[in-house]
């Protein structure tokens, strides 16, 4: 039996349409108040099963039957009051999994993040065996996954046979206006400005079919970087403007500008109440180059991924409506 953590979340989601479409069974966790997506709702070849990653007694019982597990459960926020619970769900959860997997000797894929890996050396891309280096700056969402992934590399050094995906930043329909999502409806909604800064993107249906490709390779004890293409962000901005045929962003937001946004973004949100839309490290990420390589898991079980162009489009399409 396969278990999948983070069922209902937009990767979860998708991953659990690809196994069951191949006629797999699946068991999916979720939480007691988690919203179950209208892709995968009336799927009757998943068995829901209510636990929390961090409630040990509830995902023990979870575990019952089950030879795989995917582990896409995760806390994604820039939002640095969120630290607490990032540390708590991406590091304690991710730790219950990997214990638990190696005392029922199940086979783990793990979703770590590019946030994990290091960055490069000047002129070359960022492979897999650049290794996170702690940087005072880094926001506390990089922190959680790298630690997260520290969790699973303990237990393959005590046994574990498990893979890491490290997937860049993931695009699809199923993502609505949220995560990714977001800059979709910031451009729709009429974007003026874009940042100079650069990095990867993947197609949500690439990351899953990758992560069931590794399930069932002899691969162990690996990590894959899964991302299609590097795109900077005036140009990967731009083709989404052309997929809403709304006006693309013109203009550079410097970093003194973006200063002033969140601070201003920080400001409006103790009148409102409501989390700031732009914070100090979604704004310095937004000016970073990073590039990835994804020759590895290329090489490794032979994927074509989906031209980004391509990608964009179609969430644009599927988001039209929405």
């Amino acid at each position: 039996m396969i278990l999948v953590t983070g069922a209902t979340g937009f990767l979860g989601a998708e991953l659990i349409n690809q196994l069951t479409e191949s006629g797999v069974k699946v068991k999916a966790l979720k939480r007691e108040h988690s919203v179950i997506p209208q892709s995968i709702s009336n799927n009757a070849d998943i068995e829901w099963f209510v636990a929390d990653i961090n409630d040990i007694s509830s995902l023990e019982d979870a575990f019952d039957g089950v030879d795989q597990v995917y582990h896409c459960a995760a806390m994604v926020s820039f939002n640095p009051k969120d630290k607490a619970q990032l540390l708590r769900v991406n590091i304690e959860g991710t730790s219950n999994i990997v214990n638990l997997c190696a005392e029922n000797n199940v086979r783990l894929v793990h979703v770590s993040s590019v946030a994990a890996l290091g960055n490069a050396k000047k002129g070359e891309l960022i492979t897999e065996k650049d290794f996170w280096e702690y940087d005072s700056k880094a926001h506390s969402y990089a922190i959680s996954k790298y630690e997260g992934e520290m969790e699973v590399w303990r237990g393959i050094a005590e046994g574990l046979d498990a893979v890491i995906v490290n997937p860049s930043v993931i695009i699809g329909a199923g993502a609505g206006f949220e995560g990714s999502g977001a800059i979709f409806k910031l451009v729709k909604d009429g974007l003026s400005y874009y940042t100079r800064g650069a990095t990867g993107i993947v197609d949500v249906y690439d990351v899953a079919k990758s992560m069931i490709a590794l399930m069932n390779s002899k691969e162990s004890g690996e990590r894959y970087t899964i991302s299609s293409e590097n795109y900077h962000y005036q140009r990967f901005f731009g083709e989404i403007a052309q997929g809403f045929k709304v006006k693309a962003p013109a203009k550079e937001a410097k970093p003194w500008m973006l200063g002033i946004a969140w601070r201003a973004a920080k400001l409006a949100s103790l009148f409102t109440g409501k989390p700031a839309a732009l914070t100090s490290d979604a704004a310095r990420s937004s000016l970073n180059e990073s590039l990835y390589s994804n020759e590895k898991i290329k090489h490794t079980i032979g994927i074509q991924f989906k031209p980004l162009k391509q990608s964009i489009e179609e969430v644009c399409e599927g988001l039209k409506n929405n």
